[in-house]
């Protein structure tokens, strides 16, 4: 059963609330929920209505990039090629964790305010063993490497690049894609004659 719909009002507010906690985050302010009614203009009641904590709001914020992220794996899940399938789709997901600040501490945390990321999480894990377990099955992955091995790496890519990127003031894209292109070859499978 579907919650009932918001008052026009309450939509508004809800949006606003959404919209600088989006903001915060991007510029790397950690969320209060007082903060955030503040900079919104809203009553801190009105805050705590619709987000009873800081994570809840955080996953709020963060929903739109799982969302898309998923969408990203099930339609890599379709092309013919499982390497360019599971690479494309690592790229799309170091790239998103590095743009989009709400992402590493959704994922990182070790339990959901709200039960849709649960669940979110869940079909982006399924997703993505359904990728590395086409590239196993066509011999293109290492087999030996499993979903356990490839989510620490990620973080390690993600990791490595943020430091570059800070200190050389260098594309944070571009170096993720380097750091990531260095790993996946480490990862593919290479035939030997």
């Amino acid at each position: 059963m579907s919650p009932a719909p918001l008052r026009k009002d309450a939509a508004r507010n809800r949006q606003k609330i959404i919209d600088v906690a989006r903001r915060l985050v991007d510029e790397g302010t950690p969320l209060q929920l007082n903060d955030v009614a503040r900079v919104a203009s809203v009553g801190v009641a009105t805050v705590y209505r619709h987000f009873p904590t800081p994570e809840a709001l955080l996953e709020t914020v963060a929903t739109p990039g799982i969302e898309a992220l998923i969408g990203h794996a099930e339609r890599v899940l379709q092309l013919d090629d499982p390497w360019t399938a599971l690479s494309d789709y690592l790229h799309a997901g170091t790239t998103a964790v590095m743009v989009d600040a709400s992402l590493p501490p959704v994922f990182a945390a070790p339990a959901d305010a709200l039960p849709h990321i649960t669940a979110l999480k869940r079909r982006l894990n399924e997703v993505f063993g359904e990728l590395l377990d086409r590239a196993h099955a066509a011999g293109v992955a290492d087999p030996e490497v499993t979903r356990g091995d490839l989510l620490p790496l990620m973080c390690g890519v993600v990791h490595a690049s943020r430091m570059r990127a800070a200190a050389d003031t260098e594309d944070r894209a571009a170096v993720v894609r380097r750091y990531l292109t260095l790993t996946l070859e480490g990862l593919r499978t290479h035939t030997h004659t």
